[in-house]
């Protein structure tokens, strides 16, 4: 398994990678029968056609991750199905809003009214939110079953309505070899366009979903085309944001240094992947500032995060902390050592062994 699968993989407990079911007393609505490979197949050639939609993000890890939403959040998409989208969200104060037109990508921000223009799609952008990334339930799915169906009992679990729409209810099951805290991935694909409208995650011993994205409204159909143009208000501060990536991009021998460094390397395959690498001792032990879980100004070292979040672990790899929530497992070891995967903590020493 590549890297990038590998971080699909490993991304459901990072991102450490919705609108609710029909009602109980709601039939489930009638579609002709589809066989779960004809079914993953129509998905994976599906066309984005135009459309519009509110995406909700939840979840609910058993431990609060930086970037990824704990509450009901919602972001209202658009796109002309010919490359142009829009994305816009509330955050705090204000809105954020994300424009591609198709040759340029602008973020607006109208808390701090400032601007960042890119010269280029949205989706070559290194610096986007975890909001952002969530904002397509279509494409978070495809990853997954691309990166996952192989070690998958993959099968259609009946329909559901989502957003009013009908859906197939297509579920991603890890085989009985696979070494997993996940017990499911359904993804409700929509019987006429064949997108995918909501994905949830499933960790053992949980009946409601760890992670969910989905389409609470859904329409299709040709959008304004104002949606997708932008111009800078009066007074806002636009930054060139190619030119802030140049000059902060890395040369090609400070790219190899930090991989020498890291040492990534991936252990496994399908649902037990696990990812290991190295953080050098001396940002382990470095001093970082940010605010604590009320909003409060701390410092303290990243060793110092382990020891507040983590459980104290010994073993074959010497000793170290472990952060668990539902869907995933963090061992950190006091000498840099990492490893993180969607699987027990018995699977991230093996893996550490073999680093």
């Amino acid at each position: 398994m590549s890297v990038a699968a590998a971080g699909t993989a490993t991304g459901v407990v990072g991102l450490v990678l919705l609108a609710a079911p029909a009602g109980a007393d709601e039939a489930p609505p009638t579609l002709p029968e589809v066989s779960a490979e004809a079914l993953v197949q129509s998905v994976l050639t599906s066309d984005v056609p135009a459309l519009s939609g509110t995406v909700k993000v939840s979840s609910d890890l058993g431990l609060p991750v930086p970037g990824l939403p704990t509450g009901d959040e919602a972001v209202r998409v658009y796109t002309d199905g010919q490359g142009k989208a829009r994305i816009s969200m509330d955050q705090g104060r204000g809105e954020k809003t994300v424009i591609a037109d198709g040759a340029t990508t602008w973020l607006w921000n109208s808390a701090d009214r400032s601007v960042v223009k890119y010269d280029s799609a949205a989706e070559h952008r290194a610096d986007r939110s975890t909001e952002e990334k969530l904002a397509d339930p279509a494409a978070v799915s495809l990853e997954f079953i691309t990166a996952m169906r192989a070690d998958s009992t993959v099968s259609v679990d009946g329909t559901a309505k989502v957003a009013d729409r009908p859906a197939y209810q297509l579920v991603l099951t890890p085989k009985p070899t696979e070494r997993t805290l996940l017990r499911e991935v359904r993804i409700a694909v929509d019987s006429e366009t064949r997108l995918p409208l909501r994905l949830e995650v499933l960790a053992n011993g949980s009946a409601e979903p760890a992670l969910s994205v989905g389409f609470t409204e859904f329409a299709t159909g040709a959008q304004d085309a104002g949606l997708f143009t932008f111009t800078p208000p009066a007074g806002a501060k636009v930054t060139d944001g190619n030119a802030e990536a140049r000059e902060h991009q890395p040369t090609e021998q400070q790219k190899k240094d930090f991989l020498a460094t890291i040492n990534p390397k991936v252990v496994g395959e399908g649902w037990d992947t696990v990812l290991v690498g190295t953080v050098p001792a001396d940002l382990l032990k470095a001093e970082v500032s940010g605010k604590d879980a009320d909003g409060r100004k701390a410092a303290g070292t990243p060793l110092d995060l382990l020891k507040q979040f983590g459980k104290p672990v010994s073993g074959p790899f010497g000793t170290g902390f472990v952060i668990t929530t539902k869907v995933g497992t963090a061992l950190v070891a006091e000498d840099g050592r990492v490893a993180v995967g969607a699987v027990p903590q018995q699977v991230l020493v093996d893996a550490l062994g073999q680093k």
